[in-house]
């Protein structure tokens, strides 16, 4: 279709201003181009601004075999919101209206591309909370948030978006709107389509709205920073802390080559013997979480070189800042990095965090580690120098031995990041032909001409 033909359908359903150019940056690309370069360019992007909106989109792409790339806030790893293919990009930022609000029964009812930090503050202002907190918070969007099914520090306590899901809203092909799920916090009628589509990364539909649930918000939190001289050290204390059946909101680790380049900004002092972080936060009344934290600074005290409690909540945010800040200081201390996503069972954590610094001297690449330790999620980084094509390479082998490795322990290719571009070809490797071939067999039902986000969660 030409592209003066194809601008001027679209703007028939959305209007002229939301439709724009298939080159306009950034609906290109992800978070995956500052470091990777990874970019698309699209037929055209069309902006909705409403579900049957999207829903007269999807059924134009699919009557004229129009590939279909779903867009939240761009925030991904994993080139999921890459137009690789062409197509027509759909950004979903102007869905963001709160369709219905109960503080009463600690739920709401939410357009796709109101954000995550907008979520959150919702939730906050009638006293409640929802936990998910998976990184951009002002950019990311909740519909990406839950097509991916994003994770976070507390997801140890709290768990993974989908989670927090209890129905949603999406056009489906041919172009038609459903609506599975809903407010009640109950539903074991038919198959669980809702959570066939949390995490579909836009293979199966585009997610329109989302019921949500609340918790009401705990009244304090209390963290502790624990240093230790090696990840053994380390890695035992986080087992120790798990096996004792206290249960933190959220339990980060950071490994020596993480904490070397991110020394500077940590609020307090280092001794120079400090080479494995274990960060913990816990929550509740505040009895209960200054109780959580006495118990945790005894666990975690036995074998460390230092131990960090903050005195204040200024004191809890400036640590929680510097731990939000260490993916940046690890890649400015080359300029690029390939960061790989994997989990395994928490108790091969130590496995896993020794895995990536071997397979980085394996391949001559300064390689080094940070997660959430109490899932056994890991981001392995291995760094490398931007437009280097020949250490980029390494890299990606870097990345797919960890990968296999994360499976050969019992783990996933994929924590929390989802599989999108930059994965594809692994899925096979981890679910095994049988269950591929029922993977493949949904998608080829729910979207019979492969439109939705073609290439992606493969």
């Amino acid at each position: 279709m030409r592209v003066a033909s194809l601008t001027r359908d679209l703007a028939a359903i959305v209007g002229e201003h939301n439709v724009l150019d298939g080159d306009t940056a950034p609906y290109g690309q992800d978070a995956t181009h500052d470091i990777l370069g990874l970019r698309g360019v699209a037929d055209a992007i069309v902006r909705p601004g409403d579900a049957e909106e999207v829903r007269r989109v999807l059924a134009f792409c699919y009557e004229h075999d129009l590939p279909i790339v779903p867009r939240g806030g761009g925030t991904g790893y994993a080139g999921g919101a890459v137009p690789v293919e062409g197509g027509v990009v759909v950004a979903l930022e102007r869905l963001t209206r709160v369709r219905s609000l109960s503080a009463q029964w600690w739920r709401a009812e939410v357009e796709a591309g109101l954000t995550t930090a907008n979520v959150s503050r919702l939730a906050r202002e009638s006293g409640l909370l929802f936990a998910p907190n998976p990184g951009a918070a002002e950019q990311s969007q909740i519909g990406g948030n839950v097509a991916t099914n994003a994770g976070g520090p507390r997801a140890f306590k709290y768990g993974v978006t989908g989670r927090w899901v209890t129905g949603l809203e999406a056009a489906v092909a041919p172009g038609e709107l459903i609506r599975v799920g809903g407010a009640a916090r109950k539903d074991v009628a038919g198959y669980d389509l809702r959570g066939l589509l949390v995490g579909s990364e836009g293979t199966l539909g585009i997610i329109t709205a989302v019921w949500l649930r609340f918790v009401p918000a705990p009244e304090s939190s209390r963290s502790v920073a624990a240093f230790y001289a090696d990840a053994a050290s380390g890695c035992a204390a986080i087992g120790q802390v798990v096996g004792t059946g206290l249960e933190p909101a959220a339990l980060e680790y950071a490994d020596e080559g993480v904490l070397d380049a991110s020394r500077g900004g940590f609020p307090s002092s280092l001794p120079p013997g400090a080479r494995f972080l274990v960060l913990l936060e816990v929550d509740g009344s505040e009895a209960e979480a200054s109780r959580a934290r006495s118990e945790a600074l005894e666990l975690l005290a036995d074998d460390a070189v230092h131990v960090f409690c903050p005195e204040d909540s200024r004191g809890e945010r400036d640590l929680w800042r510097w731990r939000g800040a260490m993916g940046p200081a690890v890649t400015a201390v080359t300029g690029g990095r390939v960061s790989e996503d994997v989990a395994v069972p928490p108790d091969h954590l130590g496995d896993i965090v020794a895995g990536v610094a071997s397979i980085g001297a394996r391949h001559g690449l300064p390689a080094c580690s940070l997660g959430h330790a109490g899932d056994g999620n890991v981001h392995g980084c291995f760094l490398l120098v931007p437009g280097d094509a020949e250490q980029l390479e390494r890299a990606h082998r870097c990345a797919d031995e960890l990968c296999e490795l994360a499976l050969a322990l019992g783990g996933t290719g994929s924590g929390e990041h989802g599989i999108g571009w930059l994965k594809r070809g692994r899925l096979e490797r981890q679910l095994g032909p049988t269950a591929a071939r029922m993977h493949a067999a949904v998608k080829a039902a729910l979207d019979p001409k492969d439109l939705l986000n073609p290439g992606k969660k493969t």
